[in-house]
């Protein structure tokens, strides 16, 4: 019986420890990749401004090819946007909320099963022959220490995801 309560004891200092250091942690979060292209920034710009071009090289779409995606809005820039639904990635939506051609696309990102909202801007800057595509993402995991323990490993579970769609947008600028 002894052995059970000391057990039983750990486990609640073990829960009140990660509860406690999970509100300490920061509540915001930020992931960054980029890649140089070699290919006109105009290229470029036309995959990242229309919902329509994010399936052909986005690693979310690419893992699942019969996810539902209902388009909104325009066909591109500013109030440009797309909802998903997906067994495998999850329900969410995007909005164009700024749109610079050849520069920039920024967008808010909601996820409403979760309740969370981020912000992001893909960036298209001049590198030598052709451009550096930034793409970054940043929001705010709230109060909650389980989703602020989350919001610490964001950079390692979104940027593959990142790295792989902006391999595959390089692919299809440079290929014309």
């Amino acid at each position: 019986m002894k052995l059970v309560l000391k057990l039983l004891a750990a486990l609640v200092v073990a829960v009140v420890l990660l509860v406690a250091v999970g509100f300490a942690l920061p509540s915001a979060f930020k992931v960054e990749r980029a890649v140089q292209i070699e290919a006109p920034a105009a290229e470029v710009y036309a995959l990242i401004a229309s919902p329509r071009e994010w399936k052909r090289w986005s690693a979310w779409n690419a893992r699942d090819p019969d996810m539902r995606i209902e388009y909104t809005g325009p066909e591109a820039g500013v109030g440009a946007g797309w909802s998903w639904q997906s067994a495998t990635e999850g329900n969410g939506a995007m909005e164009f909320t700024a749109a610079v051609p050849g520069e920039r696309v920024d967008y808010v990102l909601r996820f409403p099963d979760f309740g969370m909202e981020s912000k992001g801007v893909l960036r298209i800057e001049p590198a030598g022959s052709g451009v550096r595509l930034s793409w970054s993402n940043e929001g705010d995991m709230g109060g909650n220490p389980i989703s602020r323990w989350f919001g610490l490993f964001m950079d390692s579970l979104v940027g593959p995801d990142f790295e792989a769609g902006l391999a595959s947008l390089k692919r299809l600028a440079e290929a014309g």
